[in-house]
């Protein structure tokens, strides 16, 4: 008897324990989110994604609470601004940039209590978690289509930052590109900078006055997409559907669903299930996607994606499977391997096809 006892003693104090250790259940109508940008949320790309991931939690969850600043620089400032959402009340705190990822350590640190997702970053702690998508799987299948596309083997690609996801994302789309046209070349040229339409379209012109008849684009507003409509050039827009920048041009665009993160975080706070995890979801979980199809993309191009995307979804195959080679020519994955998640998510090299430096 003394043993029992003993035992129901045991589990009673593991069970308070795990409690005090993890999250408690929270009320819907105790929920309070609070998202930080990076740019506008009119910006018709990342931002305005983001904040259409926002609406759509708000939606599933109409109880609860939730605000956001935008504009925020990848600095100092961002610790401001979310601990002024804390002592607002919120009880999460979702930082939607990579440059964000130190601030948000730091403060959470500071109030244990409240949990935070950080986008795209990969450090994380009890009370933080992180999120992101399989990107590099759509950039792939947008490949397909900017190869079909171009007359001039030249695409352009104007890029934000040199970080390992820009980096990995235009290496999947390269690949996808030398699939259906080895011949093809894809140039980058650096903004250095995620949001910023005057160097979006001046990257741009740059790459068409060098012979490109495709651009691509990792950017946050529509500047490359408009400036590619008026120049007379295809384009692959980036984050959400660009068709309305250039109605003409727009092939297809790899996009984003934010909601499907936002409203799985917010239910796992309200069971009392949630936890600091790595979220890498991609094509087969719908994170990542194609937008429709323009109609300069012919039924031969849109069969291959199609085809191309199931064995994805399937699981059969993955964009970095081997052989991959890099610039100079030397395999990085052999044949009949697989790019670990780790090695992607610290990718630092181009691919074979692939014109332009990585800066330092």
């Amino acid at each position: 008897m003394k043993k029992i006892v003993v035992c129901i003693a045991i589990a009673a104090f593991v069970a308070v324990a795990g409690a005090a250790w993890g999250f408690p259940a929270v009320q819907e109508n105790d929920l309070k989110a609070g998202f930080v940008y990076v740019g506008p949320i009119g910006d018709g790309g990342w931002t305005f994604m983001h904040d259409k991931g926002r609406l759509e939690m708000e939606e599933a969850f109409p109880e609860m609470e939730t605000f956001f600043a935008e504009s925020v620089p990848e600095g100092p400032d961002v610790v401001r601004v979310m601990e002024t959402f804390v002592r607002n009340g919120a009880n999460l705190v979702f930082a939607t940039s990579f440059g964000y990822m130190d601030f948000v350590l730091d403060v959470a640190a500071k109030n244990p209590d409240t949990i935070f997702m950080h986008c795209s970053g990969y450090k994380r702690a009890d009370n933080v978690g992180t999120y992101f998508g399989r990107m590099y799987q759509a950039r792939y299948l947008s490949g397909l289509v900017a190869g079909a596309a171009t007359e001039s083997d030249v695409i352009g690609f104007v890029a934000a930052n040199p970080i390992p996801e820009v980096i990995r994302g235009i290496n999947a789309f390269t690949l996808g590109v030398r699939k259906v046209n080895p011949d093809a070349v894809v140039k980058v040229v650096w903004l250095f900078s995620w949001f910023d339409p005057g160097k979006e379209k001046e990257a741009t012109m740059a790459l068409v006055d060098a012979g490109a008849d495709v651009i691509a684009m990792h950017a946050d507003s529509g500047a490359a997409p408009q400036t590619a409509e008026e120049a007379g050039v295809w384009v692959v827009g980036y984050n959400n559907d660009m068709s309305r920048y250039a109605p003409e041009k727009h092939l297809t665009a790899p996009v984003w669903d934010w909601g499907m993160v936002y409203k799985y975080v917010a239910d796992q706070m309200v069971r009392g299930e949630w936890k600091s995890e790595d979220i890498w979801w991609g094509l087969k979980e719908g994170m990542v996607g194609l937008a429709p199809f323009g109609d300069g993309v012919s039924a031969e191009t849109r069969k291959l994606v199609g085809a191309e995307m199931e064995k994805i979804t399937s699981g059969e195959w993955d964009v970095f499977c081997g052989p991959v080679r890099d610039q100079d020519g030397e395999i990085r994955v052999k044949e009949g391997e697989t790019m670990s998640d780790g090695d992607m998510l610290g990718m630092n090299w181009f691919v074979q096809g692939v014109e332009g430096d990585i800066p330092k």
